[in-house]
């Protein structure tokens, strides 16, 4: 397993860029909102940590995570967001449902990041039990959103810096 040993809110605060004059959205799933919600904490305390300002986060809720890529999409096209962090949790269930949804939302995500040219973070637990959700939304491996909220600092400046 991936995380194994791995603290996914573990980062090293001196490389990350001073997100004082960044704005981002964070879109939500209400399903799992158990895991979802953990998840929101950890990515929005992150942003606020690294310099981010309350006014320019905003947060949105979908119904289910396969909401997440026209959230994301409806997030830059109505907003000046500069980047999306897109949360949700899909676990493993007896049919292909989880196929479905993770395929779709992993590749609707990748398409809003280059259709807007700004940083669309995949912030989506697949895991195959509640335990391994519990586990990176705050428990056992840490955080999730705590590493997807500084992917989305890091990528925002990096943007920022080959624009000139």
């Amino acid at each position: 397993m991936a995380t194994a040993n791995t603290n996914l809110s573990e980062y090293d605060k001196e490389l990350i860029p001073n997100a004082s004059s960044m704005s981002f959205g964070i879109v939500v799933s209400e399903w799992n909102a158990n895991i979802t919600d953990n998840l929101l904490q950890g990515a929005y305390d992150t942003l606020i940590e690294n310099g981010a300002k309350e006014e320019n986060i905003i947060v949105k809720r979908v119904p289910g995570t396969y909401e997440l890529s026209l959230a994301s999409q409806l997030m830059f096209e109505n907003t000046s967001v500069d980047s999306v962090v897109a949360i949700g949790s899909v676990i493993q269930g007896e049919t292909k449902h989880f196929d479905f949804v993770c395929e779709a939302v992993s590749q609707g995500i990748k398409d809003v990041n280059l259709k807007y040219n700004k940083p669309a973070i995949f912030c989506v637990l697949t895991d195959n039990t509640l335990q391994q959700a519990i586990d990176r939304s705050g428990g056992l491996h840490g955080n999730k959103g705590v590493e997807c909220a500084v992917a989305a600092i890091k990528m925002v400046a990096l943007k920022n810096e080959l624009k000139g």
